[in-house]
């Protein structure tokens, strides 16, 4: 099975990536300084140290295609709750139809990441 190449699945990703980094920390800074910076070490730093071989162009520390899942699910989960708690109504329901946009377009990508036969075009 040959690695999907949308470019349409990759943007809506990265934005969605993109809210989790900036709300997060903001959500958790109300509380303490220490988690607000934690939560960037963890949404942005432990993908970009660990990604499954094939995934990326440049792979620090390989993990299995699961485990980039569980990263890109994290994100997601951190972008829809910490839109709620710091933003405005009307923004955390279009990040949240954002995110439901993402994970649609998502499936292909890991169908890809678990399967057996993972191949790079």
């Amino acid at each position: 099975m040959e690695r999907p190449d949308d470019r349409a699945a990759s943007a809506l990703r990265f934005v969605s990536e993109l809210v989790a980094w900036v709300a997060t920390p903001w959500a958790l800074a109300a509380y303490s300084s220490v988690l607000a910076v934690l939560a960037v070490v963890v949404l942005i730093g432990l993908p970009t140290v660990f990604s499954t071989p094939g995934d990326k162009a440049q792979v620090i520390v390989p993990v299995p295609g699961p485990v980039t899942i569980l990263f890109v699910v994290l994100q997601f989960a951190a972008a829809v709750i910490s839109a709620w708690v710091v933003w405005p109504v009307v923004a955390a329901v279009l990040v949240s139809l954002l995110v439901a946009a993402s994970l649609v377009t998502e499936r292909r990508r890991w169908q890809w990441l678990v399967s057996r036969d993972r191949r790079t075009a």
